[in-house]
Protein backbone atom coordinates (compact mmCIF):
# COMPACT_ATOMS: atom_id res chain seq x y z
CA UNK A 1 0.00 0.00 0.00
CA UNK A 2 0.90 3.36 -0.48
CA UNK A 3 2.76 4.18 3.35
CA UNK A 4 4.61 0.88 2.35
CA UNK A 5 3.60 -0.84 5.43
CA UNK A 6 1.97 -3.99 3.92
CA UNK A 7 4.04 -5.32 1.10
CA UNK A 8 2.73 -6.93 -2.34
CA UNK A 9 -0.94 -5.45 -1.07
CA UNK A 10 -3.20 -3.39 -2.76
CA UNK A 11 -6.22 -1.29 -2.26
CA UNK A 12 -8.80 -2.43 -5.40
CA UNK A 13 -11.53 -0.21 -4.72
CA UNK A 14 -13.19 1.62 -1.98
CA UNK A 15 -17.04 1.54 -1.35
CA UNK A 16 -19.34 3.70 0.80
CA UNK A 17 -22.91 3.95 1.33
CA UNK A 18 -22.64 7.84 1.91
CA UNK A 19 -21.89 9.67 -1.36
CA UNK A 20 -20.11 12.36 0.93
CA UNK A 21 -17.35 9.81 2.87
CA UNK A 22 -13.79 11.12 3.01
CA UNK A 23 -12.62 7.70 1.97
CA UNK A 24 -13.69 8.13 -1.20
CA UNK A 25 -12.21 11.54 -1.98
CA UNK A 26 -8.67 10.27 -1.01
CA UNK A 27 -9.04 7.23 -2.87
CA UNK A 28 -10.15 9.51 -6.09
CA UNK A 29 -6.71 11.98 -5.50
CA UNK A 30 -4.48 8.48 -5.18
CA UNK A 31 -5.92 6.92 -8.49
CA UNK A 32 -8.22 3.91 -6.73
CA UNK A 33 -11.24 3.25 -7.78
CA UNK A 34 -14.05 4.49 -5.80
CA UNK A 35 -17.63 4.37 -5.57
CA UNK A 36 -20.87 5.22 -3.43
CA UNK A 37 -23.55 2.34 -2.84
CA UNK A 38 -26.59 3.84 -1.82
CA UNK A 39 -28.22 1.94 0.92
CA UNK A 40 -30.70 4.30 2.37
CA UNK A 41 -34.43 2.28 2.12
CA UNK A 42 -32.58 -1.11 1.07
CA UNK A 43 -33.04 -4.27 3.19
CA UNK A 44 -30.07 -5.40 4.43
CA UNK A 45 -29.34 -8.35 2.23
CA UNK A 46 -30.47 -6.89 -0.67
CA UNK A 47 -27.75 -4.23 -0.25
CA UNK A 48 -25.34 -6.33 0.80
CA UNK A 49 -25.70 -8.32 -2.40
CA UNK A 50 -25.17 -5.26 -4.34
CA UNK A 51 -21.38 -4.13 -2.46
CA UNK A 52 -20.77 -8.31 -3.01
CA UNK A 53 -21.49 -8.08 -6.68
CA UNK A 54 -19.11 -4.78 -7.39
CA UNK A 55 -16.27 -6.88 -4.35
CA UNK A 56 -16.15 -9.79 -6.81
CA UNK A 57 -15.82 -7.23 -10.26
CA UNK A 58 -12.62 -6.00 -8.31
CA UNK A 59 -11.51 -9.30 -7.55
CA UNK A 60 -11.09 -7.93 -4.05
CA UNK A 61 -9.73 -11.12 -1.90
CA UNK A 62 -9.64 -9.23 1.48
CA UNK A 63 -12.59 -6.54 2.89
CA UNK A 64 -11.26 -3.78 5.38
CA UNK A 65 -14.09 -2.34 7.06
CA UNK A 66 -13.40 1.20 8.49
CA UNK A 67 -16.22 3.53 10.17
CA UNK A 68 -18.26 1.31 8.28
CA UNK A 69 -21.58 1.64 11.29
CA UNK A 70 -23.85 -1.36 9.14
CA UNK A 71 -23.98 -5.08 10.50
CA UNK A 72 -23.41 -7.67 7.45
CA UNK A 73 -26.31 -10.06 6.07
CA UNK A 74 -24.93 -13.47 6.46
CA UNK A 75 -25.47 -13.24 2.20
CA UNK A 76 -22.27 -11.04 2.80
CA UNK A 77 -20.13 -12.56 5.38
CA UNK A 78 -20.36 -15.93 3.62
CA UNK A 79 -19.13 -14.89 0.47
CA UNK A 80 -15.88 -13.24 2.00
CA UNK A 81 -15.50 -16.11 5.15
CA UNK A 82 -12.74 -14.87 7.10
CA UNK A 83 -11.92 -12.41 4.59
CA UNK A 84 -13.67 -9.59 6.80
CA UNK A 85 -11.59 -7.65 9.13
CA UNK A 86 -12.86 -4.98 11.21
CA UNK A 87 -11.45 -2.41 13.58
CA UNK A 88 -13.37 -1.26 16.70
CA UNK A 89 -12.03 1.39 19.27
CA UNK A 90 -12.41 -1.11 21.98
CA UNK A 91 -11.60 -3.91 23.89
CA UNK A 92 -13.45 -6.77 22.65
CA UNK A 93 -15.81 -8.27 23.67
CA UNK A 94 -15.80 -5.02 26.20
CA UNK A 95 -18.00 -1.77 25.28
CA UNK A 96 -19.14 -3.10 21.67
CA UNK A 97 -21.30 -1.31 19.17
CA UNK A 98 -21.30 2.89 19.57
CA UNK A 99 -19.30 5.46 21.88
CA UNK A 100 -17.20 2.43 22.84
CA UNK A 101 -14.86 5.92 24.58
CA UNK A 102 -17.80 6.96 26.30
CA UNK A 103 -19.22 3.63 27.46
CA UNK A 104 -15.06 2.93 28.85
CA UNK A 105 -15.09 6.55 30.71
CA UNK A 106 -18.81 5.94 32.02
CA UNK A 107 -17.37 2.35 33.52
CA UNK A 108 -14.81 3.68 35.45
CA UNK A 109 -11.76 1.27 33.50
CA UNK A 110 -8.18 1.65 33.74
CA UNK A 111 -7.19 0.54 30.45
CA UNK A 112 -9.09 1.10 27.08
CA UNK A 113 -7.80 0.30 23.51
CA UNK A 114 -8.64 -0.88 19.81
CA UNK A 115 -9.25 -4.42 18.10
CA UNK A 116 -9.07 -5.87 14.85
CA UNK A 117 -11.10 -9.00 14.36
CA UNK A 118 -12.77 -11.17 11.57
CA UNK A 119 -16.20 -10.09 10.91
CA UNK A 120 -19.59 -12.53 11.47
CA UNK A 121 -23.29 -11.81 11.30
CA UNK A 122 -23.09 -10.34 14.63
CA UNK A 123 -21.78 -7.09 16.46
CA UNK A 124 -18.40 -6.42 16.74
CA UNK A 125 -18.37 -10.54 17.88
CA UNK A 126 -15.76 -12.18 15.21
CA UNK A 127 -12.62 -13.68 16.21
CA UNK A 128 -9.59 -11.19 17.88
CA UNK A 129 -7.08 -11.12 15.07
CA UNK A 130 -4.90 -8.23 17.10
CA UNK A 131 -5.49 -5.61 20.18
CA UNK A 132 -3.96 -2.77 21.49
CA UNK A 133 -3.71 -1.31 25.11
CA UNK A 134 -4.10 2.24 25.88
CA UNK A 135 -4.54 3.99 29.55
CA UNK A 136 -7.39 6.03 30.78
CA UNK A 137 -5.70 9.05 32.05
CA UNK A 138 -7.98 10.35 35.54
CA UNK A 139 -8.43 13.83 32.73
CA UNK A 140 -9.48 11.86 29.94
CA UNK A 141 -12.88 12.71 28.24
CA UNK A 142 -14.20 10.85 25.00
CA UNK A 143 -12.15 13.12 23.05
CA UNK A 144 -8.54 12.40 23.94
CA UNK A 145 -9.22 9.07 24.59
CA UNK A 146 -10.34 8.39 21.26
CA UNK A 147 -7.49 10.41 19.81
CA UNK A 148 -4.84 8.09 21.73
CA UNK A 149 -6.97 4.57 20.26
CA UNK A 150 -6.96 6.25 16.55
CA UNK A 151 -3.24 5.89 16.63
CA UNK A 152 -2.98 2.60 17.77
CA UNK A 153 -5.92 1.18 15.66
CA UNK A 154 -3.86 2.93 12.66
CA UNK A 155 -0.65 0.97 13.82
CA UNK A 156 -2.51 -2.33 14.77
CA UNK A 157 -5.17 -2.59 11.79
CA UNK A 158 -1.69 -2.47 9.03
CA UNK A 159 -0.35 -5.48 11.03
CA UNK A 160 -3.48 -7.05 11.43
CA UNK A 161 -3.57 -7.05 7.05
CA UNK A 162 0.21 -8.29 6.80
CA UNK A 163 -0.73 -10.90 9.54
CA UNK A 164 -3.97 -12.06 7.26
CA UNK A 165 -2.32 -11.84 3.70
CA UNK A 166 0.85 -13.68 4.31
CA UNK A 167 -1.35 -16.51 6.21
CA UNK A 168 0.62 -16.04 9.22
CA UNK A 169 -2.31 -17.53 11.39
CA UNK A 170 -4.82 -20.36 12.24
CA UNK A 171 -7.69 -20.01 13.68
CA UNK A 172 -8.82 -22.55 16.67
CA UNK A 173 -12.36 -21.76 17.92
CA UNK A 174 -12.60 -17.89 18.59
CA UNK A 175 -8.71 -17.58 19.47
CA UNK A 176 -6.74 -16.12 16.31
CA UNK A 177 -3.45 -18.08 16.94
CA UNK A 178 -0.65 -15.89 15.23
CA UNK A 179 2.57 -17.41 13.58
CA UNK A 180 0.71 -19.90 13.29
CA UNK A 181 0.37 -21.36 9.44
Amino acid sequence: MSAGRIPNAEIAIVISNKPDAAGLERAKVRGIPARAIASRGLEREVYDRQVVAVLHEYKVELICLAGYMRLLSPYFVAAFPQRILNIHPSLLPSFPGLESQKQALEYGVKFAGCTVHFVDENLDAGPIILQAVVPVLDGDDEHTLSERILKEEHRIYSEAVKIILEGNYRIEGRRVLLGAK
